[in-house]
């Protein structure tokens, strides 16, 4: 149920930026990822993994100046935890990778940039919608030829909004469902665009039971893309 509503907003988003002759396109890039480690929201930066994104997006504008733009796009995100040096028989490194589809509709307000208008500089808001489809849990312990390696695909609980008494939901499961906010700024050449985003989960990504003394765990994915809208 979860995925067909995702899915539907998309449908939905692209469909109405193409009625009003908004300009398609495709864009992807670089994820640097990580998951919270406390209940305030913070981060290990030494945990951060490399990922990327890829998919479709839209530019539906509302004024000279003010965009709407939804995607649809597929992306990576996790953490690593890493100890010793790589080289050495005690090394230890851990990797959590999900992957989601993911649906962002950004509000994107633009400043022209001199000239004919084509170039702009753009800062921009928005919320996402995320869906787990895949990943992998890997493992490494030790180096060279004594090194001990393992991985397994990651397990995800069919949960949803909708639906919070999964009999299947347990703490060593991902929640399928995700939802955050977007912040994000770049700049327009013509057709191309050039992007930075950080995207904060506001979800727990482990199954259980939800419990506010245990909010910890939360997708943080900064993202440098590159895009191009194809149109006027």
């Amino acid at each position: 149920m979860t995925k067909k509503i995702l899915f539907s907003i998309a449908a939905l988003g692209i469909a109405v930026g193409a009625s009003a002759q908004a300009r398609l396109g495709v864009k992807g890039g670089l994820n640097l990822s990580n998951i919270t480690v406390s209940n305030d929201g913070s981060v290990d930066n030494n945990k951060m993994l490399a990922g990327w994104n890829a998919g479709l997006v839209a530019d539906f504008p509302l004024s000279d100046i003010l965009s709407i733009q939804p995607g649809v796009f597929y992306s990576t995100k996790g953490s690593k935890v890493e100890r010793g040096n790589s080289g050495d028989v005690d090394y230890f490194k851990s990797t959590t990778n999900p992957a989601y589809i993911e649906i962002p509709v950004n509000f994107v307000g633009k400043i022209p940039l001199g000239g004919d208008g084509s170039n702009k500089f753009f800062i921009g808001l928005g919320p996402y919608a995320a869906f787990g489809i895949a990943g992998k849990n890997k493992y490494q312990l030790g180096s060279g030829d004594l090194a001990v390696t393992g991985e397994s695909n990651i397990k995800w609980d069919d949960d949803s909004p909708f639906n919070t008494g999964d009999p299947n939901q347990g703490f060593d499961k991902y929640k399928r469902f995700d939802w955050g906010g977007n912040i994000l700024t770049g700049f327009e050449f013509g057709n191309v665009i050039v992007s930075a985003q950080y995207g904060l989960g506001f979800a727990k990504i482990l199954s259980g039971e939800d419990d506010s003394r245990n909010d910890k765990n939360k997708n943080r994915v900064l993202s440098f893309s590159v895009g191009y809208l194809f149109g006027r």
